[in-house]
This record gives structure tokens, sequence and C-alpha cells, in this order.
């Protein structure tokens, strides 16, 4: 699931190189049904090699197996893109930059529950040595994070193949030949863990990722995996270890903020929760819209229904083709605080 291509940006010149485009998948499941699936990531563009004090703004698009655009969005460096309620089946996603096309990412989604798919992209900007030098004569061109031999670059693509094609033992087999050949192929142990977990093997999935973390204590990914495999084995306070180290890494991550407050929820910590869960809702008001619900649950169990009642009118405000609507609207009918009435 790796691209190889390198378009010229400013020049709008097509250029064909050897410029690698790597990107890690992960996946995290807050428990709700349906497949409104929610795709998301941050773009980080290395502008050390751009022309000096130009605003640059970049196109994310996700197109649908027939090439029809489904949605775009324009970010900056450093920004974040999400696309809401996309469901299961092929997609990919293009970046461009001043109409040229510079990184495209097929994606495979197929997942029983509403899932978070986060796809980060990493690009860099180069010199075109093709080209005289000058403020035209720049690539943009996706860069790896783990930069691996060739040969084991070969297997991470036979082992990305087959977890497109849900062959997990498979990848399993090929992703365990890197780090036994590369110990600090990162990327390498975070996709092997998730392997594990889609087998079943939480134990291996954990041992994976506590791997990765060994070789790059810097990198939020294997955290939060970590923390979805402690919490579905019901070891909240060891989720909890792995997520202080995410938000210590990104304390802006709402995924990290809001799986923080489940898991002191789920050991009744609930003064502990509700900060995290308001955090998320601050980070992303819209993508952790379930945090209200969360919220509304503790405010409730604590016989705070006035409370819960505002929390789930904001989540249907929201979410309003939530399937159990009518049963939070009666909620909300018969505890919604009275308006005041003036003498």
């Amino acid at each position: 699931m790796s691209n190889r291509c390198q378009l010229c940006a400013e020049g709008l010149l097509p250029l064909v190189l050897g410029g690698c485009l790597v990107f890690a998948l992960a996946f995290f499941v807050a428990g709700q049904a349906g497949t409104g699936n929610t795709i998301f990531g941050d773009l980080k563009v290395d502008e050390s090699q751009a022309s000096p004090n130009v605003s640059r703004t970049y196109q994310v698009l996700l197109y649908n197996i027939i090439g029809n655009v489904i949605d775009r969005q324009v970010i900056t460096n450093n920004g974040r893109y999400r696309f809401f309620n996309v469901g299961n089946g092929e997609y990919v996603l293009a970046v461009e930059f001043e109409s040229t096309e510079v990184a495209r990412i097929p994606l495979h989604l197929s997942y029983p529950q509403k899932t978070d798919v986060r796809q980060d992209i990493s690009l860099e900007w180069k010199a075109d040595s093709t080209r005289p030098r000058g403020p035209k004569s720049m690539t943009i061109a996706a860069s790896p994070i783990y930069d691996r031999p060739a040969e084991n670059q070969q297997i991470f693509r036979k082992a990305e193949h087959e977890v497109s094609k849900k062959n997990y033992a498979e990848a399993v087999l090929l992703f365990n030949q890197i780090v036994d050949r590369d110990v600090k192929d990162f990327e390498a142990w975070t996709e092997l863990g998730s392997a594990y977990f889609n087998l079943g093997k939480l134990k291996d999935a954990e041992k994976a990722w506590l791997g990765a973390i060994d070789q790059k204590p810097t990198f939020i990914l294997p955290f939060l995996n970590l923390a979805k495999v402690r919490m579905a084995i019901k070891n909240y306070e060891g989720a909890i270890e792995a997520l202080d180290g995410a938000i210590k890494i990104q304390p802006t991550s709402a995924m990290a903020n809001y799986l923080l407050g489940e898991a002191y929820l789920q050991i009744k910590k609930g003064s502990k929760a509700v900060g995290y869960l308001y955090e998320a809702l601050k980070l992303d008001p819209n993508g952790m819209a379930e945090a209200h619900l969360r919220l509304a649950t503790l405010y409730n169990g604590a016989g705070m229904k006035e409370k819960a009642a505002v929390e789930y009118e904001q989540f249907l405000k929201k979410k309003p083709d939530y399937q159990e609507r009518k049963k939070l609207e009666e909620y909300i009918a018969a505890n919604k605080p009275k308006p005041s009435v003036k003498q």
C-alpha cells in the first residue's frame, strides 16, 4: 500500500522518480453500531526546501472505487482532514497541490462496527535536479515513516497486500520476518500488532505494540492501539497507562482524551473521566460527539438528570440520524431544565 510518485508541484511538470510514501494505518473502535466510518489524519509536509515566504494550501480528496469525488477538504501543513459517514468499501485518498496530484493512497474499509480510521500523510519538498535552479525547480514527494532496506521494503509491501486481502496469518509471518531482520523497524512492529489483533491474538498484539513503543517512544499510534487491546481484555489500568503516554506525545489528540475518559469511566472514576471527555469535545466537537453520550450516562448514574438531558440534546444536534433518537428525545423532554419564569 505504498505509492511511488513524485510530481512537480510549483512547476506543474509531472516527474516520475523514486519518492516513496509509506503510511501508518490504525483504527480505533469505540463500539458504536453501524457502518458510518470516519476517516481522518494529519497532513505533515517538510517544507524546509520549498520556496520561502509562500503561503501553501493542499487539497485532500476522497474518491470512491469508480473515481468519483466523495468529498474534498482544503488544509494547510500540519492540518487535519476528516471525512464523516464513510461506508465500508474501496476508496482512494489523494493529495493535490495547485491542481497537481502529488500522492494517492488506496484504502479498504470493512468493519462490523462504526470505526475511526486514522490515515496520516507525510510529504516533503525536494529539489528537482533535472531542471535549472530557481523557485520553480522544486518537487513535492512522499517521504517514508521508516527508512528500511530495499529487501525489507519489498517484504513490507507484500505484508500490506496480504492485510488488504485479510490474509492476516500470512501478514504476521511477513511482518515477523522484517522485525527479525531489523528490530528497530517500529512501523513493522505496529502493523504486526494490528495483524495479530485481527486474528484475535490479543496478547501477541500487545507484545508487538510494546515492541513498537520500545523502538519509537514518540510514535503515538502503538500507544493508542495498546490502549485499545487492553480495554478489550478489560485491563483498564493498563489502558490508562498507555493513554497517559499517548497524551504526553500529543496532548491535542481528541481520540486519546476520549479513550482516557472512557477508561476512567470503566473503573468508576467519573470525576477524572469528565475532564478528558470534555477535552475530547473541545478538540474535535463533531468527531468525538459520542463523548456527549458517555457524559450523559455518567450524569444520569449520578442522578443529575438535567445535565444528562443537556448532553443528550447536544449529541442529537451533532448526530441527528442516531438510531435511538426517539428514546433520547423522550428522556430530554422529561428531564430538560425548565426555563426560568420572570416575575
